[in-house]
């Protein structure tokens, strides 16, 4: 009943929302009467601080509408190019209307950026995509909250995870693709290539896997404690709740977003709180800037999903406690996941100093498994001073990552790999 008392707390705390959030107008409106009171300032701040906390945030959008390349503005639109009951396969089309511009563009490699399914909506990789669209065109998995999938549609397990990524490489077409993986498709994606060299399909030109749980036996992180002090049958018996009536997907076993969430918090409470007062204290001051970060921050990172339990539980025994795929038992629906048989597929790792999700060495791994790609076709990239995040969004990843990743590509992209098949 969990999930239940959840939603009963929710609507219960929507009025008291309703009413913070137009107390805060109120009392911070420039010009208005009610700003000039004493006090004005605090209860403003205060009301706005009570609305977000109490407030339900919903998938947010990934507003990349334009993207400058030297000095050239581009549009950009969003398109949906496949659809399947879990997920969406997006494109970001560039546009334009000079003839050697647009040569250019069709002459940019493909990219299919592969975003976790492990809480946060594929939103989070805004920065990635953003970034990489100067050079690539980009695609990327956009996975379905599981709370609004009905029941009719099925189960969704790892196992269909790697057959959804098998078909979305197939689909853009492998022999000129690279696929990016982030964090945890890190595993499914090295699964569904070594699958697909295994049976002699075409696989992709490049693999490009940052931060992901390949071998969590390298360096072991809270997250990964967690995953192994604890028997299967307690995440379970604890996390696994079934969804309310309210939703399409009523009666579907999940791992719910605001038990994943409070799971997020739980592991910084401290900078968490620390966050939420500055915030106060930017709005009291009137500092608009600070203030507007901490909301676009907070927007993204309280917008949670809902995992299909069959999915999370799988992924828990097969990576964080079976340790099933560095040491070669893993059979996915009959077949042996074996990353040697890749062979045509260049390979970059990239880790970070500071990961306290994935320890160093869990993602260079891979290069232990993938015997099978010639030396000269694998890198390995350790970024310094960069958490988890750093590897992928913001500054580091701009500055530092995002460089070596493009080059990496474009080598693999102009050395014309042949292909099996």
């Amino acid at each position: 009943m969990l999930y239940q008392m959840h939603e009963l707390g929710r609507a219960w705390m929507a009025p008291m929302t309703y009413w913070a959030e137009a107390c805060a107008k109120m009392f911070g409106q420039q010009g208005g009467w009610l700003s000039s009171l004493p006090g004005a300032a605090q209860t403003a701040a205060g009301c706005e601080l009570l609305y977000r906390i109490g407030k339900d945030y919903e998938k947010p959008e990934f507003g990349i509408h334009s993207i400058d390349i030297d000095g050239t503005v581009y549009p950009v639109i969003e398109r949906e190019m496949a659809r399947k009951p879990f997920c969406r396969l997006l494109r970001f089309k560039r546009y334009a209307d000079d003839a050697g511009n647009l040569r250019d563009l069709k002459d940019d490699p493909p990219v299919l950026v592969v975003a976790p399914l492990s809480g946060h909506h594929a939103t989070l990789l805004r920065d990635t995509v953003r970034t990489l669209l100067r050079d690539h065109k980009v695609y990327i998995t956009d996975w379905v909250d599981a709370r609004m999938v009905p029941v009719g549609e099925g189960a969704f397990s790892l196992d269909d995870y790697i057959a959804y990524v098998q078909d979305f490489i197939r689909q853009i077409g492998a022999d000129t693709l690279h696929v990016v993986s982030v964090c945890q498709p890190t595993v499914p994606v090295l699964a569904a290539i070594s699958l697909m060299a295994a049976r002699g399909e075409t696989t992709p030109r490049s693999m490009v896997m940052m931060g992901g749980p390949i071998d969590t036996r390298q360096n072991p992180t809270k997250v990964n404690d967690l995953a192994t002090h604890e028997p299967l049958s307690w995440f379970e018996d604890n996390l696994i709740q079934h969804v309310p009536a309210n939703y399409p997907g009523h009666g579907r076993r999940v791992y719910p977003g605001f038990l994943q969430h409070g799971g997020f918090v739980a592991m910084n409470p401290e900078r968490h709180f620390q966050s939420h007062w500055d915030f106060y204290m930017h709005l009291v001051k009137g500092d608009l800037d600070d203030a507007a970060a901490h909301r676009r921050f907070y927007d993204e990172y309280n917008a949670v999903l809902d995992m299909p339990a069959e999915y999370y539980l799988q992924t828990v025994r097969v990576v964080f406690q079976d340790h099933l795929l560095p040491r070669g038992e893993w059979d996915v629906r009959g077949e042996r996941v074996d990353p040697s048989k890749i062979q045509r597929t260049a390979l970059l790792t990239i880790e970070g100093e500071l990961d306290d999700i994935s320890g160093q060495g869990q993602t260079r791994a891979a290069h232990t498994l993938c015997t099978g790609i010639a030396e000269d076709q694998r890198e390995h990239l350790t970024v310094e001073g960069a958490g988890h995040y750093g590897i992928f969004s913001g500054r580091r990843w701009r500055t530092q990552v995002y460089p070596q990743v493009r080059d990496f590509i474009a080598r693999h992209a102009e050395r014309g790999v042949p292909q099996a098949g």
